[in-house]
């Protein structure tokens, strides 16, 4: 795979064009930070998913994609090589863990994009991830710390206002810096039942 694989640089500037392009499938993943969350997603969900159930969506390809020596099969690769990497961090090192969160010039975080790609993942199997989507269930605030910064299709905010609070402090500004930690108890929490269902 690492023979036909792209860059990890090369393949955030393959998804930028592809995502600006007016002809071609709009990749869900428009840039390498979100697509970084949504590999994250794959990896730590409740479930082991086909590439090509998430890779084709995310980078905009068909399944044929895989079959042909093209760019496109050289984007999957690189993509498959991330998942990889992912996996085998939260596997042996999980405290080594870094998502790809976005920085501005003056090192400010942007986790949106991260956090929306992790989403994104979520949505293509949303009823296998609805025991932690239930807002009086303990285990839905292990996602707050992602979830508070994403959006629905309308731009508005995915939770309440309500539940974008922890007591009475609000937990948007720095909810970030648990998103390591909350990536790898997810991947702790739906292990049991991950392994079940693949068996």
């Amino acid at each position: 795979m690492a023979d036909y694989a792209m860059s990890f640089e090369r393949l955030g500037q393959w998804i930028s064009k592809r995502a600006r392009s007016p002809t071609l499938r709009h990749p869900r993943a428009t840039s390498l930070s979100m697509l970084d969350g949504a590999v994250a997603a794959v990896v730590a969900g409740p479930v082991s998913m086909a590439s090509e159930e998430w890779v084709c969506p995310l980078l905009g390809v068909d399944p044929d994609a895989f079959n042909h020596d093209t760019e496109e099969f050289s984007a999957i690769a690189a993509t498959l090589m991330r998942h990889n990497a992912i996996s085998e961090t939260l596997s042996t090192r999980p405290e080594s863990f870094e998502p790809l969160f976005v920085r501005s010039p003056d090192g400010e975080v942007d986790p949106q994009p991260w956090c929306m790609g992790f989403y994104a993942v979520m949505k293509l199997r949303l009823l296998v991830w609805s025991r932690l989507l239930s807002p009086n269930g303990t285990e839905h605030l292990m996602l707050r710390p992602i979830l508070v910064h994403c959006i629905d299709d309308a731009g508005r905010p995915l939770l309440p206002p309500a539940r974008r609070t922890l007591g009475t402090q609000p937990i948007v500004q720095n909810a970030w810096r648990n998103i390591p930690a909350t990536v790898e108890a997810l991947r702790q929490f739906w292990m049991p039942i991950r392994f079940k269902r693949g068996a």
